[in-house]
């Protein structure tokens, strides 16, 4: 296994071969919609079901959409608290505000970090089990410690100064447990899509290449005649495939570099494949949700110079200079000193960072003092809110206002956030704010801001999004299929991977096939054909209206489809299910297809949006378009200074 598993990696298929009321729902007599297995009571980590951000953390912030919410909301119950900073959102990039914040104001200073959710970390979710005296973690969103652009310094020192040693990244990853037993990536073509159910053996490897050895040519081509005779598309798109991967063919001859990647960054990777590179529709369909995980959308919406950055076939005798094109995506660029070998995975994720932040905040929340014992350490939420503590986290308070009690630019001295809890409103002062929540709500909650920035903010529609773990009590029919990361480009989950191995100060990975382990499945709702930023509107919805049985129910049939050959069988070996539901996920990121500022290479909406106003700073990832986790880290650094100057 290579040191750096990042996205695109995942992208490839190689990572794992080697409303309404104020009062809540739950609160009138309803039960929040969650499976019927809650393995650790009211512990949120370990709630199975419906998680990520799940009915009852929107309560409050979908009723704030009706133009009459405060002439019925009443007058805010006054806490009478006061601090020197107050937080909006407690997810990396809130988290890390609090951090800096006190690093400069030092410890003394009263912060208070408000979450509309029961758990902190924000996208950076962990999903707890228990099965007998064992614990076994997943991931529920931010999977890594990894960037496709050099990991920026400041976000650098920050892992560093939590005890995260990157370099250690080898030695807690066991690259044999599935190679040994001979496990590959796959394929699953489905009948829907495809007009049959078949699983075949797949990876962008299996196409050969310069520098392998005669033994992996071999297996390339063995891979190859399997692949050419069995899958389920027309003879001449199953040579069509082979051939992207393999031909060295110039599909826009007699033009420069730089006037190919002008052509290429105005057409999408689906147009490419069937106007230049000549391929039989059929490409479309088997290359189709590829960019999935990345971009939240398939190929009809992805740049064909985009591709070319991550590496899809086609390419190969194109002759592009590896320099940036314009308008290429942060994670398409090929960047000659990447981030792709700085990068590190915890079992949980990047939980494990918010973990951390929370320690340092609050030290008597998580024991330990390492980041090794992070990971099996459990978090005293009761300790979160204790009014003896400096910094404190507030859960399941949505802020529903933010405004200064002056004039922004003059006699301001303090910001009044106002949050619901508990089917109540609620109000605090503090001497300085930062908003690290999703930069489409702010224009609702902030008063007075600049109409112009409001329209800025809204433009940053966030990528949907499930990221689903199913723990099964063994993974014997991965085994017997030869299968540990299956690419499903027709299906309703487009990715099923066995957990990524990793071991890590007393917590192990499941090493035997007769082990529980966490399979980690991945939806991202499209609407192909419609431009980019209508897909996701319409993918956040299909998932605020999708019920939890639904996704029960795709789960159990898809993986019986695919593995019931070899001896899966659902009703037997599923044990837990936990869909992180994220209708609000990743950062939008810049699309040349669609967006004529980022190709011309002209201010951006969100370099408009995130200006500081008043004694009011504005954080997340949303605010550099760039959805990673050293994004978040470098938006709150940025966010914290302006309100020190404020």
């Amino acid at each position: 296994m290579p040191r750096s598993i990042d996205r695109r990696d995942f992208l490839n298929g190689m990572a794992l071969t080697i409303g309404a009321s104020l009062v809540p729902r739950f609160a009138q007599g309803g039960a929040p919609e969650r499976s019927s297995l809650e393995l650790a009571g009211p512990y949120p980590p370990a709630l199975a079901g419906l998680r990520g951000s799940y009915d009852e953390a929107y309560t409050f912030g979908h009723a704030l959409r009706a133009a009459d919410f405060w002439e019925k909301a009443g007058e805010p119950i006054d806490t009478g608290e006061t601090y020197d900073l107050v937080v909006v959102g407690g997810g990396i990039s809130g988290l890390a505000a609090a951090h800096y914040f006190r690093r400069e104001a030092g410890p003394g200073a009263r912060i208070l970090v408000l979450d509309n959710h029961d758990d902190f970390g924000g996208h950076a979710k962990r999903n707890e089990y228990r099965v007998g005296d064992r614990t076994i973690l997943g991931y529920g969103g931010t999977f890594s410690i990894d960037s496709p652009a050099p990991y920026s310094p400041v976000a650098k020192r920050l892992i560093a100064d939590l005890g995260i040693d990157v370099s250690r990244w080898e030695t807690v990853v066991d690259s044999n447990v599935y190679a040994s037993r001979g496990l590959k990536s796959g394929v699953f073509f489905d009948r829907e899509t495809f007009g049959v159910d078949r699983v075949l053996p797949f990876s962008r490897r299996d196409a050969g290449g310069e520098g392998e050895t005669v033994a992996q040519r071999d297996a390339a081509a063995a891979a190859w005649k399997v692949f050419l005779a069995e899958a389920p598309l027309a003879e001449a798109a199953r040579h069509d495939v082979k051939r992207l991967y393999s031909d060295k063919t110039d599909h826009l001859p007699g033009l420069t570099s730089d006037q190919k990647k002008a052509k290429l960054a105005r057409m999408s990777y689906a147009s490419f494949l069937t106007g230049p590179a000549k391929a039989h529709p059929d490409v479309v369909k088997f290359f189709q949700s590829r960019p999935h995980s990345l971009y939240g959308v398939g190929i009809d919406a992805v740049p064909a110079q985009d591709a070319w950055g991550l590496g899809f076939p086609g390419f190969g005798g194109m002759k592009l200079d590896p320099s940036f094109g314009p308008g290429m995506n942060h994670d398409s660029k090929l960047y000659p000193d990447g981030g792709s070998a700085y990068f590190f995975h915890f079992p949980d994720g990047n939980a494990s960072i918010a973990r951390l932040l929370v320690r340092s905040l609050i030290p008597a929340a998580i024991p330990g003092r390492t980041a090794d014992d992070i990971v099996l350490a459990r978090c005293d939420y009761a300790r979160l809110d204790d009014a003896s503590s400096p910094a404190r986290i507030r859960l399941d308070s949505t802020v529903l206002r933010v405004r200064h009690t002056g004039d922004p630019a003059a006699s301001a001295r303090d910001v009044e956030i106002v949050y619901g809890r508990g089917g109540k409103l609620h109000k605090v002062l503090a001497k300085r704010c930062v908003l690290a929540c999703w930069s489409t709500m702010i224009p609702y909650i902030c008063d007075g801001l600049p109409e112009q920035q409001k329209k800025d903010l809204a433009f940053a529609v966030k990528v949907p999004i499930l990221y689903t773990n199913v723990l099964i009590s063994n993974w014997r029919s991965f085994v017997k299929a030869g299968l540990s990361a299956i690419h499903c480009p027709g299906a309703y989950w487009s990715a099923v991977n066995l957990d990524l191995p990793v071991s890590l100060g007393d917590y192990t990975c499941s090493r035997s096939p007769d082990e529980p382990i966490v399979l980690h499945l991945v939806r991202t709702p499209c609407s192909p054909g419609l431009p980019v930023r209508d897909q996701h509107r319409s993918g956040s919805t299909e998932l605020l209206t999708t019920t939890f049985d639904t996704f029960e129910r795709t789960i159990h049939d898809q993986l019986g489809r695919i593995l019931g050959s070899a001896g899966f069988d659902g009703a037997r070996d599923i044990l837990a299910i936990t869909v992180n539901r994220w209708a609000h996920g990743y950062a939008y990121q810049y699309n040349s297809l669609f967006d004529d500022f980022w190709l011309e290479g002209k201010e951006t909406p969100c370099e408009r949006a995130r200006k500081p106003f008043g004694r009011i700073a504005i954080a997340n990832s949303d605010t550099t378009a760039y959805s990673y986790t050293d994004a978040a880290i470098d938006s709150a650094y940025r966010a914290v200074g302006e309100v020190l100057r404020s």
